[in-house]
Parts: C-alpha cells; structure tokens; sequence
C-alpha cells in the first residue's frame, strides 16, 4: 500500500497537509504515517530533566496526533499511523522515507506569511532531485472546499 507521509508540528499549514494526505489517500485506496520529530536541542538539561520533557513531548505529540487520526478514520476512513523521531527535522524525515519503502509520496504544508513557504519546505526542496519519491507541497492558505475539489 503506498502512504502518503505528512509532518505533523506546530505549523498552521500543518492543517492542510493533513487534509491532504488523508483526502488523497481516501480517493486512492493509500494510507497516511504521520511524522513528528523532537529535536534533540529541545533536551539538553539535566538527565532526569531532560527526560521529562522528553516524556511531555511524546505526550503533547500523541494528543495532536489523536485529534487528527479521529479526523481522518471519521471523515476520510483512514487510519494514520504515528512514528516520532528524535533528531534534525530534514535527516529524520529522509530517514524515514528511507526506511519504510511503503511513502510514495511526502506531503509539506507551505506557509503564508512573507519570510517563504517555511525551513522544511525550503530545506527539503534543495533536495528534492535525490530524494527517491516526489513531494507535495500544499499551500497553507487553501480552504477545505479547494482543497476537496483537489483531490
């Protein structure tokens, strides 16, 4: 079965990206992991310390993933898988698609404002030829009627 691969993080256009995923993979019969990544810097206290806040972020990570994998299993009757990894945004994600041969595609959701489309998005683009799947970039500001003619 190919997965559709989308970030989850604190973004607004995170949204969209997921509406995305869900909605293609609704309509092609694919399915959708979820990828949240703690980045390492976010730890570096005390051991116990640092372990906590490890154990928080899981915690806070799983209960967004929960409000759109219900979304998704109530609306679009697909059951996203949630992987969290530790490390640099960009290598974990490559990490990922390298691992698990079934994504055949990366969804990113592209900000509005007028710094760009945000560091993954720009990050990953420069890489965009060597990756071994393309990438979909969905624009943050796209309202769900758009985005439901789309896909």
């Amino acid at each position: 079965m190919r997965k559709f691969l989308v970030v989850l993080d604190d973004s607004r256009e995170c949204l969209n990206a997921m509406r995305f995923a869900a909605m293609r993979a609704a309509h092609t019969g694919g399915g959708v992991a979820i990828l949240s990544i703690i980045r390492p810097d976010e730890f570096n206290h005390w051991i116990g310390v640092g372990e906590v806040m490890r154990e928080e972020a899981r915690e806070r990570i799983q209960a967004h993933f929960d409000v759109f994998a219900k979304w998704m299993r109530d609306r679009q009757n697909v059951d996203p898988a949630l992987v969290i990894r530790e490390g640099e945004p960009v290598n974990e994600i490559i990490a990922q698609i390298q691992e698990d041969s079934e994504i055949g595609v990366l969804v990113l959701g592209a900000g509005t404002d007028k710094k760009g489309p945000g560091p993954l998005v720009s990050q990953l683009t420069r890489t965009a030829g060597s990756l071994p799947i393309p990438i979909t970039i969905v624009p943050g500001d796209l309202s769900k009627e758009k985005l439901e003619a789309i896909t």
